[in-house]
């Protein structure tokens, strides 16, 4: 990344703010790094943390994923995207259902024009569990962006430019997410819980981030890279955070699944399998050899009959795992 030109939308969101923590630490050469996103009050709040006047080849860029004309003015120059702007709260997908869709697919598509119009070289769109069999709208709409991404790599041209995918699951302490809503929650002495066989996916927000780059670096285009991740028990995490506090049943919301999957059963005649990390391939015949691309990762196609599946993982946090997870990634605000 060092003497990269980086733009990331949605770049004040969770994941934002942890990538370009650890893209100026990690890469100090790095050439440029633009945070585009429509919120200017959390523009000015990161910029109180990562001020321009310690960090020069920063940009805070106003603008919104719905808006061509503003993505294209801000890809002046740039040669690499990380596209992590959504809108993802489920209730809110659901009442707002083309809100979302305007974002989610159109801001998508207005993405990969923008990046073969200003012949960018490398673009990563982040995605969600929620997009494998979605049954809710934001999940059909990150479904419908991850098609456009992936597809993208067909309609290039001959550009020097690859589109691919990164999947993962919950990011642990993310804004909205149930960790940080069971903190607040506690103060009451009962935690609302939705059905006690609820199992989720995963990940650190600096596993995210390593991922990510980790397809940057690595992509051929049309990928969607899945990592290897723990799965939890929604128990788990509430004694965790609040081993004292009475358990509430409420039962499962419109659009909530009891188990979350990354790679359905019909996705794994089209999975290959690495050492930390699946890919599924594109649904078209990608332009390069998925024999060579097999062989030079070392890696093998899945079973037929697989799924990759929260609730049947091989790997699981414990409640001290889980709590000490807390206690190194999710902010320092929230105490166990």
């Amino acid at each position: 990344m060092n003497g990269k030109s980086i733009l990331i939308t949605g770049g004040t969101g969770s994941f934002g703010k942890k990538f370009v923590e650890m893209t100026l630490a990690m890469y100090p050469q790095v050439k440029r790094l633009v945070v585009y996103s429509r919120d200017e009050l959390k523009q000015y709040e990161m910029n109180q943390i990562f001020p321009r006047s310690t960090y020069p080849q920063l940009r805070y860029f106003i603008g919104d994923v719905r808006d061509k004309d503003r993505l294209i003015r801000a890809l002046e120059g740039i040669d690499t995207i990380v596209h992590a702007a959504a809108l993802k709260q489920v209730p809110a997908a659901e009442y707002n259902p083309f809100e979302a869709v305007k974002t989610n697919i159109l801001g998508a598509q207005n993405v990969i024009d923008a990046a073969i119009t200003m012949n960018v070289n490398r673009v990563v769109a982040l995605s969600t569990d929620k997009a494998a069999a979605p049954i809710n709208l934001y999940g059909a709409t990150k479904l419908c962006s991850d098609k456009l991404f992936t597809a993208a790599n067909q309609f290039a041209g001959d550009r020097d430019i690859r589109f691919s995918v990164v999947r993962y699951g919950n990011v642990m302490g993310s804004r909205g997410s149930v960790i940080p809503f069971f903190f607040t929650e506690r103060q009451k002495g009962v935690l609302p819980i939705t059905d006690e066989r609820m199992t989720r996916f995963n990940i650190t927000l600096e596993d995210g981030v390593k991922l990510v780059n980790y397809a940057l670096l690595n992509m051929w285009g049309g990928e969607i890279f899945v990592p290897k991740i723990p799965s939890y028990r929604i128990l788990d995490v509430a004694k965790a955070v609040a081993p004292d506090c009475k358990i509430n049943l409420i039962g499962i919301r419109p659009g909530e699944k009891i188990h979350e999957e990354m790679i359905t059963e019909t996705d794994a005649p089209n999975t290959i399998e690495f050492d930390n990390y699946f890919v599924i391939l594109p649904s078209f015949t990608p332009y390069w050899s998925i024999a060579d691309f097999t062989a030079q990762f070392d890696g093998t196609f899945c079973q037929e009959g697989f799924r990759y599946n929260s609730g049947i993982n091989t790997e699981w946090l414990t409640v001290e795992e889980i709590r000490t997870l807390i206690r190194e990634h999710v902010d320092s605000a929230l105490s166990i």
